[in-house]
């Protein structure tokens, strides 16, 4: 399998990481929406990352639809998703959270940083932040109350994808970041990246 996009994408990264943990090997193809939109647009017509290129030649774009394969392919025990009930929706519903948040933070990023400073449009930005730091506050809370993990008892999906969200803030010096005031979260995410899967791929 061929993933494409570079892994300071979030959204790229918890897929490498997915795949990593799934045990299931890939090339990689880090190719940047800014630097390589052609290249890219004739991967998913969007112009957008991450996609995986399946061996078979079939390509998946999104990266719900990725994890979604790479849940299939790794099967129930090494799934990082519950495969049904109630722990399977606890851990969507906190996936999309982090998912929400991480929209947020990357919009927020473009919008102060790809704009013309004088173009920068202050209540949209401090909208998009506002809606990062609520996510943020409530994966802090989730993780405080069980124990270090967003749902359950061990690393699911929603886990992996805060913590490459935490991970993106800092890379970019999110003014709405701070270890102090997420220490849950900190943690979280120091505590992955002495792991491979998370090592190997931090932006």
């Amino acid at each position: 399998m061929i993933l494409v996009g570079r892994f300071l994408s979030p959204f790229t990264r918890r897929v490498a990481i997915a795949l990593q943990l799934a045990r299931l090997g890939f090339q990689h193809q880090p190719l940047s929406t800014l630097d390589d939109r052609a290249a890219i647009a004739k991967i998913n017509p969007l112009g957008r990352v991450p996609a995986l290129i399946l061996d078979d030649g079939e390509t998946l774009i999104d990266s719900a639809a990725i994890v979604d394969c790479i849940d299939e392919l790794a099967g129930r025990t090494r799934a990082l998703t519950p495969y049904s009930g109630i722990d399977r929706r606890r851990v969507k519903y906190w996936e999309a959270v982090a998912l929400g948040a991480t929209e947020k933070a990357v919009a927020a990023f473009y919008e102060r940083n790809r704009r013309p400073p004088e173009k920068v449009h202050q209540p949209w930005l401090d909208q998009l932040q506002g809606q990062l730091v609520a996510g943020l506050k409530a994966l802090e809370a989730q993780l405080a109350e069980n124990g270090g993990v967003l749902h359950g008892t061990y690393l699911t999906i929603a886990d992996v994808t805060a913590i490459c969200l935490v991970d993106f803030l800092r890379a970019q010096k999110s003014p709405v970041w701070s270890d102090k005031d997420f220490p849950q979260l900190a943690f979280a995410a120091d505590r992955a990246n002495r792991e491979p899967a998370f090592a190997s791929t931090k932006p």
